[in-house]
């Protein structure tokens, strides 16, 4: 590669075949024409850094971006092309990049509609470190609220046929990790009804399991998490006549006092409505 650079700049070649790795820091200034194939598949950022790779001294610089004729052009590839057409002059570097923020959109810093990676994952942690930030700035009460983990078998989610756009559905899950109260549950629960329409059984055990975690929270657990043949529950204070309950009610199971662990024995039948019972015969007073 270093070989074919120095015959280049050396003009013992008169055209040099690349990827888009010339963008980065290519500098000859006896090169004054570059075509880019496919420019509808790059971004505009890449194709700035591009067009500059020409026209770096006294050589007048041309530049040809060229995409499929039989193709019908993406919007946002459309608008990346027309952009970079309309901004050619010195200095048009930052008309470009406030241009990049329109298409690609900024994000919104305390709502659900962001950009980038951050639409995908972590809304409910997302949240929630925005809302300790705000609190401390507040000079609020920052504890952090105990992370709850419920890893257990159940089909909860929204089905893309029931809420087809992506983003709707990352908002409802957001809107679903926030709750603490059934009365809020019961408020999605209904506006789910009024957006969507009548809920599929996944949606129905999503709400469960959220109705679930606002149980746990109640009692003051951690943890609900599958350990082999067991389901885990922790943190977890049983006095004598609860331990003889337990041993009563799920043989096999044991309660480990030392680290504050209550290891049940995994039912044949569904997880979830199960681990409420055994929240309801263990843990409430």
């Amino acid at each position: 590669l270093e070989q074919v650079m120095v015959d280049f700049w050396q003009r013992r070649a008169d055209v040099l075949v690349s990827t888009t790795i010339v963008e980065s820091g290519l500098d000859i200034s006896t090169a004054n024409t570059l075509i880019i194939d496919r420019a509808d598949q790059l971004g505009l950022s890449q194709l700035h850094q591009l067009r500059g790779r020409v026209g770096r001294s006294r050589e007048r610089g041309y530049c040809y971006f060229m995409y499929p004729t039989d193709k019908v052009l993406s919007e946002t590839a459309h608008e990346r092309l027309s952009t970079m057409a309309a901004n050619t002059d010195l200095g048009a570097g930052m008309r470009i990049a406030m241009r990049d923020l329109e298409i690609r959109g900024a994000g919104n810093l305390l709502g659900g509609e962001q950009s980038g990676h951050i639409a995908d994952v972590g809304f409910d942690l997302y949240v929630r470190l925005v809302g300790e930030a705000v609190a401390k700035y507040r000079d609020a009460d920052s504890t952090p609220e105990p992370e709850l983990r419920t890893e257990i078998a159940v089909d909860a989610h929204l089905p893309e046929d029931y809420v087809a756009s992506e983003r709707l559905r990352l908002e409802a899950y957001k809107r679903l990790a926030e709750v603490r109260s059934n009365e809020e549950i019961d408020q999605v629960r209904a506006e789910w009804l009024d957006r969507y329409g009548t809920l599929p059984k996944p949606a129905e055990e999503l709400l469960s399991l959220a109705g679930f975690r606002v149980r746990c929270r109640e009692v003051g657990l951690q943890e609900v998490v599958a350990q082999g043949k067991y389901i885990r529950f922790s943190p977890v204070q049983l006095a004598e006549s609860k331990q003889l309950r337990l041993r009563r009610l799920y043989p096999g199971s044991v309660y480990k006092e030392s680290v504050s662990q209550l290891l049940v024995t995994k039912p044949e039948t569904e997880q979830l409505p199960w681990a409420s019972q055994v929240i309801d015969h263990l843990l409430v007073s």
